[in-house]
């Protein structure tokens, strides 16, 4: 059994890992309750090598194999366990923060707390797990190999065969979106621009994209800032708000650093969006 604990308090960075580890369970106690882990919200992602598992997600029940991929957030009505006789072989992060919290909620709302990965995903993970046991140098390291797993997660999720066909009717709407975020972009907008009607497209991009229209459009913003903070120090801050649909300097520093855990100056200044890399 290999396994690192990190603190659990409400982090300020836009992800950061709290445990991970490797574990084989046989012939013990083994239970976990999404009700009885405290009121700090956090994550569980859990893949399984080999054996079984017990799963009671809301009124479902799942019979967890090798392969399969467990993902649950903390606190909720669901409950994981080792049943009697059974042996479980696994892996585990476990994360909190805003972005890790929104990545994972949308991951659930599509694809719901079992599902399987690609093998090269699962590698991939395993990795960030074993890079985070081994000790990162910082909280700074710590949150970018969290926030990589969040994303290796998202990209296997979301790049899928089964959303492949539903992305492709959005395209047009995510071209426009991202040649005009200096504008607007009120959702009546994009619903013109997708040809079907606002309920139906609201869902289709909800499918497609993993967030509302509305949110989508904010994340994009956030992550054109990101770059600009970045790449283009000579532009102020505040110019930089206008450029990515910020009227307002102040509120674009508010909604930032709600999503980064720091503001624009700061994150400027670390240099974080060049240590994580382009994700999306």
């Amino acid at each position: 059994m290999r396994t690192i604990s990190l603190p659990r308090g409400r982090q300020r960075l836009h992800a950061m890992p709290t445990s991970t580890g490797y574990e084989v369970r046989e012939e013990e106690t083994y239970d976990w309750d999404g009700r009885k882990r405290g009121q700090t919200p956090f994550t569980v992602l859990q893949h399984t090598i080999s054996g079984t598992g017990q799963l009671r997600y809301e009124n479902r029940n799942y019979r967890l194999q090798a392969n399969d991929t467990l993902l649950v957030l903390v606190p909720h009505n669901h409950r994981y366990w080792l049943a009697k006789g059974d042996r479980w072989e696994y892996f585990w992060i476990s994360m909190n923060g805003e972005e890790a919290l929104r990545i994972h909620k949308s991951i659930l709302s599509v694809s719901g707390p079992v599902f399987r990965l690609q093998p090269a995903t699962i590698d991939h993970l395993a990795d960030c797990s074993l890079r985070l046991i081994k000790g990162a140098a910082s909280p700074g390291a710590a949150s970018a190999i969290a926030y990589e797993a969040a994303m290796a997660l998202y990209d296997d999720v979301f790049g899928s065969p089964a959303f492949t066909e539903k992305q492709s009717a959005m395209q047009p709407v995510i071209d426009h979106i991202n040649a005009n975020l200096d504008k607007p972009l009120p959702v009546a907008e994009l619903v013109e621009i997708s040809g079907l009607s606002r309920a139906h497209f609201s869902r289709c991009f909800a499918e497609s994209e993993g967030l509302p229209p509305a949110e989508f459009v904010l994340q994009q913003r956030l992550q054109r800032a990101a770059k600009l903070l970045t790449n283009a120090d000579f532009l102020p801050v505040k110019e930089v708000a206008v450029l990515c649909g910020f009227e307002d300097a102040n509120y674009f520093s508010k909604v930032f650093r709600r999503c980064y855990g720091i503001n624009p100056t700061q994150f400027r200044t670390t240099g974080m969006y060049a240590s994580l890399g382009n994700h999306r």
